[in-house]
């Protein structure tokens, strides 16, 4: 087997492409944040980034920083992409033979994704309901047979009562459906319904990119949104603006803020505390207990200098403690001068 190279020359953004870029990408992310995406990877997607992001050689801060601004801004457009099974079936066609395309699509879908009527089962009878109120009645019917009683009779139970007989009347008098027209309703109702549901309920991508520059440390932070603005001022704007960072711990009310300093490990808190501004040290010092507050300015005097580095990664996980305790409804979160309460 070939070795690799022994140098490689330095890439820069406008030669990487494809999997050399997803490989900078996950490098960039580490193996705290990017595991996720590692975890999500087929076995010949993990080897075909793995050879990339071993041939990348070294990426200089300036290369880094552009892709990484390219991705924001891919992320935060208004024509995101979205990936489907109808999606990538699409493309797929557009370079391969349909027997090709056939055989790759039936395999990926699998039973799951074949099974599209275990999907609607899980669907809200209303939402369902309000599609299908448009589609014609033997449509509806051949839907409502095919799905759990229970949840066919919800849903008929959402439309309008001469439409609802009608469907009904149609169920009666129904036979045996072929298969071809089977076929032509799962695909419609995959196409046009599944995917469009899927692409309503995504998660808004200025949120991901706020909650992964969240995890970024000060500098890095201020430095991606600044080459950010410089390209999308609208997209850095709404990301900051939807960021929880420390400072905004300062909003949080008397209650919430005991039961984090109770959460939060006391020489972490003391860690953060060190390279917090005046008002912030003193907010969480009005928090706490006189015996407790000596004890935390004692902490913090023995420390002596310590790394901006650390100082970040403490703030950082009293940010992410924090979110944690809101989304168990043990705190209540707020931004914007304390107005709108952010529920995490």
């Amino acid at each position: 087997m070939a070795s690799l190279p022994a140098t490689v020359a330095p890439p820069d953004a406008e030669t990487i492409s494809g999997p050399r870029r997803a490989a900078l990408l996950l490098l960039t992310l580490g193996d705290q944040y990017g595991k996720a995406i590692w975890e999500a990877l087929d076995d010949e997607e993990v080897k075909e980034i793995s050879i990339a992001m071993a041939r990348l050689g070294e990426v200089d801060n300036a290369t880094v920083e552009r892709l990484l601004v390219d991705f924001a801004n891919a992320m935060t457009a208004n024509g995101a992409v979205m990936g489907s099974f109808d999606n990538t079936e699409r493309l797929l066609s557009s370079f391969l033979p349909t027997e090709r395309v056939n055989t790759i699509m039936e395999e990926i879908r699998g039973p799951a994704g074949r099974n599209m009527w275990e999907k609607l089962s899980n669907v809200q009878d209303a939402v369902l309901a309000n599609y299908l109120k448009n589609e014609y009645p033997q449509t509806v019917a051949v839907v409502l047979s095919k799905i759990k009683p229970d949840h066919a009779a919800r849903v008929l139970g959402n439309f309008p009562e001469d439409f609802a007989m009608e469907v009904v009347e149609r169920m009666l008098r129904m036979e045996a459906v072929q298969p071809e027209i089977l076929d032509r309703v799962e695909q419609t109702l995959r196409s046009e319904f599944m995917s469009n549901l899927t692409q309503t309920q995504r998660r808004d991508a200025h949120e991901q990119m706020a909650d992964i520059f969240n995890n970024f440390d000060r500098q890095t932070e201020s430095r991606f949104l600044t080459a950010l603005e410089e390209n999308n001022r609208d997209a850095a704007e709404r990301i900051r603006n939807l960021m929880f960072t420390f400072e905004d711990l300062a909003r949080l009310d008397s209650a919430s803020a005991q039961t984090l300093l109770r959460t939060v490990e006391r020489d972490k808190l003391a860690l953060a505390m060190k390279g917090s501004t005046d008002a912030i040290s003193e907010f969480f010092l009005s928090n706490m207990s006189e015996r407790a507050g000596k004890m935390l300015r004692d902490d913090m005097e023995v420390m002596g200098p310590v790394r901006l580095k650390d100082v970040d990664e403490a703030q950082t996980l009293m940010v992410n403690v924090a979110k944690d305790l809101a989304a168990r409804g043990e705190i209540m979160i707020s931004k914007n001068k304390g107005e709108d309460e952010l529920i995490y």
